[in-house]
This record gives structure tokens, sequence and C-alpha cells, in this order.
């Protein structure tokens, strides 16, 4: 019986979580959606605000009109007015006393991870934490800069050990590269490899050592 219903739970739990995160960010994209209504609401004359409230009972709705206004939003900034347009709005936020601070360290980090410029998650490599000798699992997000490449001797990684099951919380550190190995396997399937404390192995050649 106990052999039947972990195997069950096996089948059936990714599902549920699949679910279940796809349903939280529904709602979060959908009440998003009706903030902006409700706002919309309040300028509109009595005559129209019904037809916006109807709008609101549309499932779904909010997440396209969502996507299309962040897809319309790329292609404004990418050309040389948008870009001109988006330098503005960073300055007029960069002068907002406590919201600059948000703000811009949301910017760098998002940044960081999601720019296609950017060195964060682009390499799996293998490094020994937390002592000598036991090794595990980190992602490169780029080198030290400013005062602390300064102050460290020699060529130097910044990686991030996440931790396992939960890969979103871990651990920033600064390692000589010569005490970091490079591995063959992708950021995904490095991320599977932790997610599952080593059971799912993914089928890589091993790659050499840097030196």
């Amino acid at each position: 019986m106990k052999k039947y219903l972990v195997t069950g739970l096996l089948v059936w739990l990714p599902l549920a979580i699949t679910i279940w995160v796809l349903s939280w960010l529904l709602g979060a994209l959908d009440g998003v959606f009706a903030a902006l209504l409700s706002a919309t609401q309040a300028v509109l004359p009595e005559s129209a605000r019904g037809q916006v409230e109807a709008l609101r009972r549309v499932p779904g709705l909010g997440v396209l009109v969502l996507g299309v206004a962040m897809l319309l939003t790329g292609v404004f900034v990418t050309n040389i007015f948008g870009q001109w347009w988006f330098r503005q709005w960073d300055a007029v936020m960069g002068r907002i006393p406590i919201v600059k601070s948000i703000y811009n360290s949301v910017k760098q980090v998002s940044d960081t991870l999601f720019s296609s410029n950017g060195n964060a998650f682009r390499e799996a490599v293998l490094v020994q934490y937390p002592r000598a000798g036991s090794w595990t699992i980190a992602f490169v997000t780029g080198k030290p800069g400013g005062e602390v490449a300064a102050r460290l001797p020699g060529e130097y990684v910044s990686v991030y050990v996440p931790t396992t099951p939960n890969p979103t919380s871990g651990f920033f550190l600064m390692m000589p590269r010569a005490d970091v190995l490079e591995l063959a396997m992708s950021v995904d399937e490095a991320l599977k490899y932790v997610i599952s404390m080593g059971v799912v192995s993914p089928d890589t050649a091993p790659a050499r050592a840097r030196n």
C-alpha cells in the first residue's frame, strides 16, 4: 500500500505544483489588470464604467493585455526614441527618495539576470564548499569589480551557490578562477541536478578544469 501511495504521489505532485504555480502567476497578473481597471474607472464618466467593469469578468484577459503591453514596451524601448524616454524615466526614478534605492537595486539585479548581454547563470561550475574536499554545483555570475576586485590578488570569479531543494536561496562567493571547475552540463541541467538533490544526473561528458 505504501509503495502504491508513493508512486501515485510522484505522478501527481509535479502536475499539482505546476498547476499551482501557473494559477498563482495568472492570479497575480489578473490582480495587476484589475488594479489598472479600477484606476481607469475613477477617471471615466459614469456611463462608461459599466463597460470597464464587464472587462474585469473576462477570464485571462488580464494576462493577454499585460503580455501585449510588455511586448509593445519592448518594441518601443529598442528604438532610439524609446531609449531616450527610458533614460528620462530612469533619471526621474533616481531622484525620488526611498523609491530610488528600491528601483535601482531591482533594476540592477533584473538587468544582470535577464539581459542577453549579462553573465549571470551562463555557466555551471564545481566549487569546494563549505570546506576543502566537499564539492557542490555553483553558477558563475560574473567577476568582482570596484574596490573588491582591487583588493583581491589574481583572477577571481563571482559564483552563486544554490541551496537544495530550493535554489532561490543560496550563497554569494568570490573564488579564484583556478579553484573553479567547468562543467559541460547546461545551466538547466545543473538546476535539475541541484533541485533533485543529485537524483537526476545529466548525461554529459566531463569538462576539463580551468588552469
